[in-house]
């Protein structure tokens, strides 16, 4: 490597990581502070779109002369609305891979907040539906940059043992976006003014400056440094992450580690065309564990899987569901209690998703899940319109969020962050990103026609579908998803190559990527470590 820099090797597995400092916490807690625009972002618009100064703007009617059930937006209006910020959000992600290839994970981050506050100052600037949607859209591009790399960033500087707790960060941060959202919806419901829709709006400013300050703050992700052949960089980011001198065994252990899985993947890696670096990511066969398309396919279907779930039916459009059920006098007062169990639920997985493990939680999330939404779907069909009934539909969507919230909300992008080789890890995040959101999309476009009532008018059966939905994502996390807790990235690269998703839970780590390249030879491995020069 460049300046031909020295690195202190190891073939020990539990050696390759310095202890966890406070510092790499806090670190690693500010970025997670992405999540919050992206959470305030996606919850925000339910509760505008059931605002009567909102609806009367956007369909030109007047609450007092229009027919009785006419003062509603139309079902198209709320499908283009809702979904145009995901199909600006999924080319968005797409982009921020080669971005944060290119010029690093950090300053991609921060220019999407750029972006992102472009569409925003459009969408505050809007009188009507043309200039809205165009702002959700320019918006939707910079939550895609934020959202696909956030994750990759942190799961690039996060601690082995606290990765998952870490990231999983970043999904309570958005439960906190969707909980202030509602909030601030909560407030402004009954101005009889444009600062009804505009304040929601113009807040986002706000969180998205914080984060934008606070990244020129951090560190960039080693690992990029690694594959920029710049080890002299990376060492020091990982001093400064470690809390150890650049020149400790520590930090030389884990770089070694680092650079020798790189080079690893490189050997394998065939020298293409930019095209072809892309393809790259689907090389390899399906019924091979660590084969680029399967950890490709793993990482995309499992985000289709999270958006499967249906949870964000009731985060965009349950403001409308509630009213639509003509029994529950406040609809925006059960939204934020929706909204506030989701963010009450979510640190629940900083402890288990460690605990117990990825694969874990998401299986029992899907079950749980599944049983709450078939519940709500029979006591809706069979005793819909009575006081009781609807009370405990309620109760049990909240305990449905509950196990979202604390499983496969964070478990899910904990998974991408984990799964992908260096060569293609950008990418394949951001490919995994991009699936999230163009399923969002989708949801978001077909659901007003399903629930409707100028359309489908489904009501509480439609809650048989996302059962039927989750019964695939159980099925789906036992069969396909495997262990990653307590593995560095580099040692869940060899996981995936010695084992099956049902046997990984039982994998434990017998070398270093290091000891394997030549790092260490076998009689200073007896002594723990070497020197050898990169």
């Amino acid at each position: 490597m460049p300046g031909g820099a020295i690195l202190s090797a190891t073939n020990d597995v539990s050696r390759v990581e310095a202890p966890v400092t406070i510092k790499a916490y806090l670190l690693c807690a500010f970025a997670s502070f992405g999540g919050i625009f992206f959470g305030y972002d996606s919850g925000y618009i339910s509760g505008v779109m059931g605002m009567d100064y909102f609806i009367a703007v956007i369909t030109g009617l007047d609450k007092d002369t229009a027919p009785e059930g006419t003062f509603v937006l139309p079902s198209w209006k709320m499908s283009l609305i809702t979904s145009i910020l995901s199909a600006g959000t999924f080319f968005g992600s797409i982009i921020a891979g080669d971005l944060a290839d290119w010029y690093g994970r950090r300053v991609t981050i921060i220019l999407g907040c750029i972006v992102f506050i472009i569409g925003v100052v459009l969408q505050i600037a809007s009188a009507g539906l043309g200039l809205l949607v165009a702002g959700r859209l320019i918006a939707g591009f910079g939550v895609g940059f934020v959202s696909a790399i956030i994750i990759l960033y942190m799961s690039e500087i996060a601690p082995r043992k606290f990765r998952g707790a870490l990231v999983s960060g970043y999904q309570f941060c958005i439960t906190i976006g969707l909980l202030l959202a509602a909030c601030v919806d909560y407030g402004t419901q009954h101005y009889n003014n444009s600062g009804s829709y505009r304040i929601p709006i113009a807040l986002q400013v706000l969180w998205a400056l914080i984060l934008a300050i606070g990244l020129f703050l951090l560190p960039e992700s080693p690992r990029f440094f690694v594959r920029t052949d710049n080890s002299e960089k990376a060492a020091k980011v990982l001093a400064r992450l470690r809390g150890q001198p650049a020149d400790s065994e520590y930090i030389q252990q884990e770089l070694a580690e680092i650079v020798a899985n790189h080079e690893y993947e490189l050997q394998a890696t065939p020298k293409t065309t930019y095209i072809g670096s892309w393809l790259y990511c689907f090389k390899g066969s399906l019924f091979e564990p660590s084969s680029n398309l399967r950890r490709t396919i793993l990482g995309t279907s499992i985000q289709m899987m999270q958006q499967w779930t249906g949870v964000n039916f009731v985060f965009y459009f349950g403001t409308t569901f509630f009213k639509d059920l003509g029994t529950i006098q406040n609809p925006f007062l059960i939204s934020l209690i929706t909204t506030l169990v989701n963010v009450c639920s979510t640190p629940i997985s900083f402890w288990t998703v460690e605990r117990f493990g990825r694969r874990t939680i998401l299986i029992y999330g899907a079950a749980g899940m599944l049983v709450c939404e078939f519940i709500v779907a029979i006591v809706g069909v069979t005793d819909g319109q009575n006081q009781n009934a609807v009370r405990a539909m309620i109760a049990f969507i909240c305990i449905y969020i509950a196990f979202f919230a604390s499983t496969w909300g964070p478990g899910a992008w904990v998974v991408i962050g984990e799964i992908y080789p260096l060569p293609i890890r950008s990418r394949g995040v951001a490919l995994s990103t991009s699936s999230n959101w163009l399923w969002n999309c989708i949801i978001a476009v077909i659901t007003p026609y399903m629930v409707g009532t100028d359309k489908g008018n489904l009501g509480a059966k439609v809650f048989f579908i996302w059962g039927s939905l989750c019964t695939c994502c159980l099925v789906y996390a036992y069969f396909l998803i495997p262990e990653t807790k307590g593995l560095t990235l580099e040692q869940v690269d060899r996981m995936l190559e010695e084992t099956t998703p049902r046997t990984s839970a039982k994998w434990v780590p017998h070398s270093t990527f290091a000891a394997d390249m030549g790092f260490v030879d076998n009689d200073a491995a007896e002594k723990g470590s070497i020197e050898h020069k990169v």
